[in-house]
């Protein structure tokens, strides 16, 4: 198992979570806590993942709750700099086609369309 870093950036129109370790059973509840006190309404979430080698079901899951918290709060999400196991997840699952997934630099731009 590999430690869970998050560093969360605010911005007038975004946020942007940039993580690093893996995403697992054990430290996705760290990542859940560091997220649920982010005020995201009408904001777009940019999840930094480029520093994230593994993520499982736990990983996943936690990705389709900040969808669903975001949409309700009038935010949006969009998924940057998957590495190579964790976009197989998303596509093994099919889940890919809720998130918009971007190139790691995208947080700073808004011009890129997000789920």
């Amino acid at each position: 198992m590999e430690d869970l870093t998050v560093v969360t950036q605010q911005h007038i129109d975004r946020t942007v979570v940039t993580v690093s370790g893996e995403m697992d059973l054990e430290t996705c509840p760290a990542l859940a806590e560091a997220t649920s006190i982010i005020p995201l309404t009408g904001k777009t979430l940019y999840l930094d993942l480029s520093a994230v080698s593994f993520m499982d079901s736990s990983g996943l899951n936690l990705l389709i709750q900040l969808r669903h918290r975001l949409h309700a709060e009038g935010g949006r999400l969009a998924v940057t700099g998957l590495q190579t196991q964790p976009e197989r997840l998303l596509q093994l699952t099919q889940a890919g086609e809720l998130f918009t997934v971007t190139a790691p630099d995208a947080a700073g731009r808004d011009d890129v369309r997000t789920a």
